[in-house]
């Protein structure tokens, strides 16, 4: 349980309840594991540039105890399995580079000079220790822009790709991935652009969705075949409230054919945008891609309820595989960060300052699904309700997990119902629940 006045944060709680016979007297929340939806891929974070630079700077043996607490199985650890990693720097990064940065009026059309540069210092060695903690750990890269020169305005901020320049940007994810696995890292997907009708980070590139149609259609999908590579595709990477964007490519089965499915975002629009699109090609998958959950600074309570409502809960009811929020890691400032388009407000899940670690709103947000539903976890039936949100999953060794918020002002007492017996429980106002059975 994690209570919104932080007197229990993911506290094992002492008393046991017991499934019995009988009537139930309060609103109840019926759980059925013989209706089965999306199988789930993880839960986790962005290891932003900036997270991996932070935790370099930690002494060994403290970033080592860290490392396992998120992403071991062990009591005390909170099983993180989803990461994701930017291609070339995010606006999370202290400075902007790519695989490939030229001088002005310079272009490199075979990527001769593509090298990974600064993640060898940072993200490449943090990735490497996880990897030794969780070896199953899936890594999804997402780029923030192509290489200057290969753009329309010739600047890491905003523009469009080239079209002349499509074929070697498709090369370039084939290197990127490639370059990864020689160091021992797998990319399980991409995704083809991070919030690609988002012009205003450092870097950012736009690409409208007939654009990345074709750039699939005819590059990207072609020069994966090709290269033998098994990394999913996936569209789209933005927010809830354009879901024309990935119907558009999904809508071409040339293009479709070699696309895994859509990533989402919640800043605008929507959760069920999610749906809609998997109504309309229930064979592609739903990714949860990225959200800041941040603590409000001005109130002391944490408001775990809402936000694990939002997402958490939004985005698994809604054929999510996966639920991604944000930054990992920041510093006390919300650093590192690029100038002119970094985002200044984006609290980590953790707070590191030197090697003293401070647990944020996003840290308890995902801890409350990743240390009980793993990888493999398949959704089920749970009754939606308003006043106590929640999702159930049955895991690969047959445990239920049920997630239940209360985001209300009042404290609710309710039954959870299962196989025709029930257990009565009670949820403090704001804060949130994970049964396990």
């Amino acid at each position: 349980m994690t209570t919104a006045d932080r007197s229990s944060l993911l506290a094992h709680q002492p008393n046991s309840l017991h499934f019995q016979k009988g009537n139930q007297k309060n609103p109840v929340i019926d759980v059925d594991d013989k209706q089965t939806y999306q199988s789930m891929d993880g839960f986790g974070f962005a290891l932003t540039g900036g997270s991996a630079q932070l935790m370099m700077r930690m002494d060994a043996p403290s970033r080592s105890a860290l490392l396992k607490e998120l992403f071991g199985r062990g009591k005390g650890e909170i099983g993180v399995s989803y990461l994701r990693v930017s291609i070339g720097s995010s606006d999370m990064n202290d400075h902007v580079f790519t695989y490939d940065d030229l001088p002005e009026s310079k272009t490199d059309p075979n990527l001769s000079k593509f090298n990974l540069g600064p993640d060898r210092d940072d993200v490449i060695p943090v990735l490497k220790e996880i990897l030794a903690i969780n070896p199953g750990m899936k890594i999804l890269g997402s780029p923030w822009t192509a290489p200057s020169w290969m753009k329309s305005n010739d600047n890491p901020k905003d523009g469009n790709l080239k079209p002349e320049y499509y074929a070697t940007y498709a090369h370039y994810f084939v290197k990127y991935i490639s370059a990864m696995k020689a160091e021992g890292i797998t990319i399980d997907a991409i995704t083809v652009q991070n919030e690609p009708l988002n012009g205003k980070n450092t870097p950012s590139m736009v690409m409208q969705a007939t654009d990345q149609d074709r750039f699939i259609r005819e590059d990207l999908g072609p020069a994966f075949r090709k290269a033998g590579l098994k990394t999913k595709i996936i569209l789209y990477d933005h927010n809830c409230d354009v879901p024309e964007y990935p119907l558009t490519i999904l809508n071409d089965a040339h293009a479709a054919q070699f696309v895994d499915g859509s990533g989402f975002h919640l800043y605008e629009g929507k959760i069920d945008a999610m749906t809609q699109v998997h109504d309309a090609h229930p064979d592609k998958n739903l990714y949860f891609t990225e959200q800041m959950v941040v603590d409000n600074n001005e109130d002391p309570k944490l408001d775990i309820a809402s936000a694990l409502s939002r997402v958490l809960v939004g985005a698994t009811r809604n054929w999510s595989r996966n639920v991604l929020l944000w930054n990992l890691a920041a510093d006390p400032q919300f650093g590192p960060h690029t100038n002119n388009g970094g985002c200044p407000v984006c609290e980590g899940a953790i707070t590191l300052d030197g090697n003293r670690v401070t647990r944020n709103i996003a840290y308890y947000t995902i801890a409350h699904a990743s240390k009980f539903v793993p990888p493999g976890s398949v959704r089920i039936q749970s009754n939606t309700s308003e006043s106590l949100p929640n999702v159930a999953f049955k895991t690969p060794t047959n445990k239920i997990v049920l997630i239940v918020a209360n985001p209300g002002n009042v404290d609710r007492m309710f039954d959870i119902s299962f196989h025709g017996k029930s257990i009565t429980s009670t949820l403090k106002s704001g804060s949130v629940g994970t049964f396990v059975w």
